[in-house]
């Protein structure tokens, strides 16, 4: 690895408090924030990452900065806010699996701005990764998302995107309008099945795989959860199929899916074999609770491959 940066994620992170299950009032504390997660992901598989945001001038700001620096994240692309406050979340486990409340308006990160950017981090990397939320979150947010798409472009950076779709920030149709407009420029893009059905009224994973290819999506790995994935470079498609573990809290596994992929991909893998990586990943991650506490490490991401 040289001393480039394998991969800049953009987005917002989420100081988070997940609900112990069988006790009504007593949280464990956690970082969130599906970029943040992924970034964490990509570095704890070896990967050279940095993160780009905005940070309230707060204790959750500090810790988060003191957990990135602790993954080893590249934190130069971090700004602080001193008139907003930094993202936070809840979640709640009900009959219906978990549930989100979130306190997120108006943070920090929502304040992003297109002159904010730090450009040179972002044009020197392999891969920018960034998602739909990230988009959502403002006006300006989404402004700085294609400036950054832009800037990595038209330095030959490859640019990852998921359109993870959260309809309590913005309504359907601007979500679509955006979206479809994100995905031609897209190199690799990552969908999770529930969220894209949505988007373009599909139900079947073969046909939204096209539908992603038709708009000009180069790769495509479409998250099927508990069904594994599939996967498809235009003309060649795998379906990737799924690995049995003991599945508590699926919080952060498309996450860690997409940092886990960008990672082999920057480390020399080939598309399938960093699919298939980031797929047993993915699994590992939904077998411990939180976001970011469960996110493996290679060695076991290689031992459930061999297993």
């Amino acid at each position: 690895m040289g001393t480039a940066t394998d991969m800049v994620s953009l987005g917002e992170p989420l100081y988070e408090f997940s609900q112990i299950r069988g006790q009504d009032k007593q949280y464990l504390q956690g970082f969130g924030g599906d970029t943040s997660n992924a970034a964490i992901a990509a570095a704890r598989q070896g990967a050279a990452v940095a993160y780009v945001t905005r940070l309230g001038d707060d204790e959750f700001g500090k810790q988060f900065l003191a957990l990135w620096r602790e993954e080893g994240l590249d934190t130069s692309g971090v700004s602080i806010d001193r008139e907003a406050h930094t993202g936070v979340y809840f979640i709640h486990y009900g009959p219906q699996g978990h549930v989100f409340s979130y306190l997120r308006a108006g943070s920090a990160a929502s304040r992003m701005r297109p002159e904010h950017l730090p450009l040179d981090l972002v044009r020197d990397a392999k891969f920018f990764h960034t998602s739909a939320i990230s988009q959502a979150i403002s006006a300006s947010a989404c402004d700085t998302v294609f400036a950054a798409i832009d800037a990595a472009k038209s330095a030959g950076v490859k640019f990852a995107y998921d359109s993870n779709l959260r309809l309590r920030l913005w309504p359907l149709p601007r979500a679509k309008a955006v979206i479809t407009a994100t995905i031609p420029l897209a190199d690799y893009f990552l969908p999770s099945l529930d969220d894209v059905k949505v988007l373009c009224g599909l139900e079947q994973p073969d046909a939204i795989v096209d539908w992603s290819h038709r708009l000009g999506a180069r790769y495509v790995a479409l998250k099927l959860g508990a069904d594994g994935a599939l996967a498809s470079d235009g003309t060649r498609r795998e379906r990737i199929p799924p690995h049995a573990v003991d599945c508590v809290d699926a919080t952060g596994a498309g996450d860690c899916f997409a940092g886990s992929l960008l990672a082999q991909l920057s480390l020399g893998d080939d598309f399938w074999r960093a699919v298939r990586y980031a797929s047993a990943a993915a699994a590992l991650t939904t077998t411990g609770y939180g976001a970011v506490a469960p996110l493996p490490r290679p060695e076991a991401v290689r031992q459930l491959l061999r297993s």
